[in-house]
């Protein structure tokens, strides 16, 4: 019956699954969210405006990290999530153990290059001088938790690829108060300033892992099997061929968001801050879009492989759906709180032009989620059926648009033409993800 009850990708009424999945994913990724903004807005309010900039100045780098971790996983999952379908325990269990070794070695290479060259990164970036020392103690530390936050992420997308999207979330939940509770008594008691956040996130962070870790091996002695292989050149060389493609499209978008943050950072800590502050609720308005937009690769890998193809078309269109349904109400929520909602970032003690900065940017933005939505969910499917090079293509299409106009277009029009022109670079992004879909769709006959 368990197992049954787990199937449920491919059993359930296509909205209804989509739905089962994806709200305790959405749950889960607005507490990470919640998680990573606790450090700037404790650190904002208590601190003051310089250190802000000092945690969002980093804010951009240790994207890109968190985006390689999450690449991996969603990536690697679909093989997972495959196997799982076809009910090939075993095989699944060589490709969940592969994976986990193979990113824990990763990680631990990328926290050491990192710790030795944040210096190096932050005078790259533009960094002002005045948030310069506190971002390069913020980026040290955070590299220290670097093997915990890419095991955390690929264990996520174990349990996600299995389809239990709740255990991750009840971790979340446990992890983001325990960092929230941290950060005050790191930040205000104890006085530690940027440092104090960035130690709160990575115990929160280690703590985290490890129960996880500890979750999937019980979960998965459930599943009878001989004895698996722990490491597989093969499912590596399998994986990597999904994985590796997500990798680059997601390393890829956030070191141009990365380039992108040195442009802004030539504009000084008011407005830098006050676009830190936006990109922060920036990316907590479209989690409802980006978890809908992850539910749809396990939920067309699943289907692939249990060859209920036809329900693939029928999942896009109630994606559709919600994805209306939540960018309306999110829209809305910017347009009418927009300042009201920066002020917890900024405070009384926020300047003009940072408050200005992120207004002008969430109400602006909020216009197009829409769009982002449906470019995420029909990348979800291309990513579920395995087709990454178009969803790769399309996400360097994107970003490239973006970080060509950012640096061309900003010294004549000022630095708002950074988000004035987002909403094309996600027109583009939808088109190409559309077109290789439809191209898909003629050939497995949906």
């Amino acid at each position: 019956m368990r197992e049954r009850n787990e199937e449920y990708l491919i059993r359930e009424k296509p909205l209804n699954a989509i739905l089962r999945f994806s709200i305790p994913m959405m749950i889960g990724n607005l507490f990470q969210q919640f998680y990573t903004m606790a450090d700037s807005v404790i650190v904002g309010r208590f601190v003051g405006e310089e250190a802000l900039a000092a945690v969002g100045s980093s804010y951009a780098l240790t994207s890109v990290f968190i985006a390689i971790a999450v690449g991996g996983g969603s990536g690697a999952s679909v093989i997972t999530s495959r196997l799982f379908g076809e009910g090939k325990h075993e095989s699944m269990k060589e490709s969940i153990s592969t994976n986990l070794i193979s990113f824990l070695a990763l990680s631990i290479l990328l926290g050491i290059a990192g710790f030795i060259f944040s210096d190096n990164i932050m005078n790259a970036l533009n960094t002002p001088e005045n948030s310069m020392s506190d971002a390069v103690t913020y980026l040290r530390i955070y590299f220290l938790g670097l093997p915990f936050l890419f095991m955390y992420n690929i264990l996520s997308s174990v349990f996600n690829s299995l389809g239990n999207s709740k255990t991750p979330l009840f971790l979340l939940i446990f992890s983001s108060m325990l960092n929230i509770v941290l950060d005050i008594i790191a930040v205000t008691s104890l006085s530690m300033g940027v440092a104090g956040a960035a130690w709160a996130t990575l115990i929160s962070q280690a703590l985290s892992a490890v129960i996880s870790f500890v979750i999937l091996l019980r979960t998965l002695t459930s599943f009878k099997t001989a004895k698996h292989v722990l490491y597989s050149g093969r499912m590596l060389r399998e994986t990597g061929r999904i994985a590796l493609p997500s990798i680059i499209q997601q390393a890829t978008i956030n070191l141009g968001m990365m380039l992108v943050q040195s442009v802004v950072n030539g504009y000084g800590s008011g407005v830098l801050a006050g676009y830190s502050a936006s990109m922060r609720i920036d990316t907590i308005a479209t989690v409802p879009l980006s978890t809908i937009g992850n539910a749809m690769s396990p939920y067309t890998a699943q289907n692939i492989g249990a060859r209920k193809r036809e329900r693939i078309r029928m999942g896009l269109r109630s994606a559709f759906l919600l994805i209306v349904i939540f960018s309306a109400i999110t829209c809305l929520i910017l347009q009418l709180f927009n300042g009201k909602i920066m002020s917890l970032f900024l405070g009384e003690e926020g300047t003009e032009i940072a408050y200005e900065t992120g207004r002008s940017y969430l109400s602006y933005l909020g216009w197009f989620y829409g769009i982002l939505g449906f470019a995420m969910i029909t990348g979800g499917v291309l990513k579920g059926m395995g087709k990454m090079t178009a969803f790769t293509v399309a996400s360097i299409a994107n970003l490239s648009f973006r970080l060509i106009g950012a640096i061309t277009l900003s010294p004549v029009f000022g630095v708002s033409v950074i988000w004035h022109i987002v909403p094309i670079g996600w027109s583009i992004y939808f088109l190409i993800c559309l077109l290789a879909y439809e191209r898909e769709k003629k050939r497995l006959g949906l």
